[in-house]
């Protein structure tokens, strides 16, 4: 026994002074290889007695886990400072210029995401955020969705097989509106937002892709009527396709959590062979396309949200990201978004330092 643990204190202090890995490993070998001290005593076991094999036996297993712990606790040190060794020994230099071969580009949606909130911002709009993964509550109930209403048939639902602590359905969220619950009942009004990020719907063809990317915006005030909402989109549009002659027109439309709702078409012309926002809409080379989704901020889903509808009236909106890219750069399938192709990143893709800004165009 004594022997064993004079060679267990031996091995360990060893192990612990080991300079390198190289070291380390032949430590490693001499103690518990094929014809290692430890392997040749855990040999011996098999001739031992019953007796003898329970006296020596936990010893020279104990033997055998101490090394091998302080074998594996040394190696742990080792590479953690031959890590911190390189790291400190490579230094990149943020201030040289971006070189000609560079190969990274902003993504589309990224570079609209970035002038959407230039525009809006510029309107006195924040920027507010919401989990990816919902509850059934923010994500319908709460929006004026409850569980019989015809209107969830519009989306095709990612649901989870849990439940969250309070009994409610979770899922991955089909819209940016469930940020307007968790704003209006976390914020004082009035509320001035946009809500981008991800949403989720079983779809995918040309136009349509499981996950895109959404843009919610959301008013509470006082006094807020539909001319606001018009007034806002006819801004905002302007904005972002960089043109002045920007014509809308507002069709009654419905959605549970607005009221009354309308569908925004923005006109159109042809121009080069190629469709234009913009321009005269009602001329022979013109005519109308639906972009927004928007209304008045339902009294059900204001009172849901813990404020008083008799002193709050807002306006929503809504639309796609990726179709905004689509419409202002010129990309005529959804699917190539995601593809990841090089090609086409570097055909649409936007330089690193072309931040969007009103001044300098938020396009540039």
């Amino acid at each position: 026994m004594s022997d064993v643990q004079t060679l267990s204190a031996s091995l360990v202090d060893e192990v612990r002074s080991a300079a390198d890995a190289d070291t380390l490993e032949a430590i490693r070998v001499r103690a518990l290889g094929k014809s290692g001290t430890i392997t040749a005593l855990l040999k011996t076991l098999g001739a031992m007695s019953p007796e003898e094999r329970q006296e020596k036996g936990p010893a020279i297993q104990g033997l055998r886990a101490a090394v091998a712990d302080a074998i594996a606790e040394r190696k742990a040190a080792l590479d953690q400072a031959a890590l911190d060794a390189r790291l400190a020994s490579e230094r990149l230099d943020m201030s040289l210029p971006v070189g000609a071969g560079a190969q990274g580009s902003v993504h589309p949606v990224s570079q609209v995401m970035d002038e959407l909130a230039e525009i809006f911002a510029d309107l006195g709009f924040a920027v507010a955020t919401g989990p990816e993964i919902e509850d059934d509550w923010h994500n319908f109930t709460a929006l004026n969705i409850p569980e019989t209403h015809p209107a969830r048939a519009m989306h095709d639902t990612f649901y989870f097989p849990d439940v969250d602590a309070e009994g409610r359905r979770m899922l991955l969220r089909t819209h940016t509106s469930p940020v307007q619950i968790r704003t209006m009942k976390d914020a004082e009004p009035p509320i001035r937002i946009i809500a981008p990020g991800r949403v989720y719907r079983s779809d995918s063809d040309a136009t349509h892709t499981p996950m895109f990317h959404q843009i919610e915006g959301l008013v509470i005030d006082r006094g807020i009527h539909l001319g606001h909402l018009r007034w806002t989109l006819e801004t905002f549009l302007k904005a972002f396709f960089e043109r002045d002659d920007i014509v809308l027109r507002l069709r009654p439309s419905y959605f549970p959590f607005t009221e009354p709702s309308v569908e925004v078409d923005v006109g159109y012309s042809i121009e080069k062979g190629r469709r234009v926002i913009g321009g005269d809409p009602t001329g022979p080379n013109g005519g109308w396309m639906e972009v927004l989704g928007s209304g008045m901020v339902h009294p059900k889903v204001i009172a849901a949200a813990g404020l008083d509808p008799a002193e709050w009236q807002g306006f929503a909106f809504g639309t796609g990201v990726d179709r905004l890219a689509m419409l202002k750069y010129g990309m005529d399938d959804l699917r190539a978004f995601f593809d990841g192709d090089l090609r086409w990143l570097r055909h649409y893709g936007f330089r690193a330092l072309d931040v969007p800004t009103l001044s300098g165009g938020v396009g540039a």
